[in-house]
């Protein structure tokens, strides 16, 4: 977690833009879209993550430009994991018991289904995506 306070001020700007559903003294909260967009901005137009902050209207002075790297690496593995849904922020820290589950528990044959599925786009997004960087190193 990190140690940075945002000014009022500093608050206020963020709490602007509109990729952000709440701003505090310590955190911000990302609304799903952007979290879907960024992820899929990753792969599918190889932005790095400071661009696609930048693009999305951050000032990296104010969010530190070594956060955007870390968001995104988070959303991914999410994404990777548990799908489009688990971006979500509502779902941030609601584990039952509270930690980190030990491992995922399908409720149904249609969850797992979706996980599942889920997990297959991810990978062939993945995998398309390296065969282009393959192809660009390369030339």
């Amino acid at each position: 977690m990190s140690k940075r306070i945002f000014t009022k001020e500093q608050i206020e700007e963020l709490s602007k833009n509109k990729n952000v559903e709440k701003c505090s003294e310590k955190s911000i909260t990302y609304n799903k879209d952007f979290k879907i967009k960024a992820v899929k901005q990753y792969y599918d137009e190889y932005m790095m993550p400071n661009e696609i902050f930048e693009q999305a209207g951050f000032d990296l002075d104010i969010i530190g430009k070594g956060n955007p790297r870390h968001l995104l690496s988070e959303w991914r593995k999410v994404f990777q994991n548990k799908g489009v849904n688990a971006l979500n922020s509502e779902n941030r820290g609601k584990a039952k018991g509270g930690g980190r589950p030990r491992k995922i528990k399908d409720k149904s044959d249609k969850d797992k289904m979706e996980r599942l599925e889920a997990t297959v786009v991810y990978l062939k997004a993945e995998n398309d995506f390296l065969k282009k960087l393959r192809a660009k190193r390369n030339y």
